[in-house]
């Protein structure tokens, strides 16, 4: 795997990070995940955007502008052979003494990571859990893609594989969240239901994508709290993020849903596949 780190391209297996590195030391460092379609990054405005205002909140000085990036991103894939991947773009504080002394970081370690894409027919269902594990609270009032991620492993750990399953969380209060890696969509009456940022969840790439789309399609969206008694209620599910897309849940437990022959989810990843592949 070839990557970029700090200016040049390296080799997966040279790639150093100092262990004073404060990414390390004290789990500060955030990041975003995407893909590209034609060696285009959708939704590449977004993603810098929330990575910027995580960055800013934490005095993190972004030491290279987004279009020399984007450009890196570009040229990982030409390295490829011109094949679309799958990126990791990873901003971690930088090297310092240990303790808490800064007030500002200015140098910190920017990582771009390419992996192949995995070759998953789009449409593909996965089945759902329910997690023991509750979904952590953020640090701060909104969410960000950081290093703390501990209570995602732990809710990885209570599923046999990712691959075909998601595992949604609930909130310490009992509210459905999210997925270990995605968010959650249901679907009752028509209507379009996702829990709100409040919940405390990751503001989803996609997950807003489809917000809007749903919006703009006509359909009866509702944003709020809500129980798992609330989503058992419904008879589609899907979930969404930046490398997977839109992807159908065929069941939640015992119950079953209408999969990827649900109509509004159908019609969403339809319009959402139109949009990729168009450009």
């Amino acid at each position: 795997m070839q990557c970029w780190m700090n200016g040049h391209y390296v080799a997966a297996r040279d790639l150093r990070i100092s262990p004073f590195d404060h990414g390390f030391l004290y789990g500060l460092g955030f990041f975003e995940t995407f893909r590209t379609y034609g060696g285009q990054v959708f939704g590449w405005e977004e993603h810098m955007e929330r990575l910027q205002l995580a960055l800013s909140q934490y005095h993190i000085h972004l030491t290279y502008p987004e279009n020399v990036l984007l450009e890196v991103v570009q040229q990982l894939n030409e390295l490829a052979g011109g094949q679309d991947g799958y990126f990791r773009l990873n901003v971690s504080a930088g090297e310092h003494n240990i303790g808490l002394q800064p007030t500002e970081y200015k140098q910190p370690n920017v990582i771009i990571f390419r992996k192949e894409l995995q070759d998953i027919p789009r449409g593909t269902e996965k089945i759902a859990q329910w997690l023991s594990t509750p979904r952590n609270t953020p640090e701060q009032g909104l969410r960000v893609k950081s290093h703390h991620y501990g209570n995602n492993v732990l809710g990885r750990f209570e599923m046999p594989s990712l691959a075909q399953q998601e595992g949604f969380f609930l909130t310490q209060e009992g509210y459905v969240a999210e997925g270990v890696t995605s968010n959650v969509f249901w679907v009752k009456n028509d209507i379009l239901y996702t829990p709100s940022l409040e919940t405390g969840i990751l503001p989803g790439i996609i997950r807003a994508w489809v917000l809007e789309k749903a919006n703009a399609l006509g359909l009866k969206v509702m944003e709020g709290f809500y129980t798992k008694e609330e989503l058992l209620r419904s008879t589609e599910c899907f979930i969404t993020n930046s490398v997977q897309e839109l992807v159908p849940i065929s069941s939640l437990e015992n119950l079953q849903f209408l999969g990827n022959k649900g109509p509004i989810y159908s019609c969403l990843h339809e319009a959402f596949v139109q949009e990729v592949e168009q450009g």
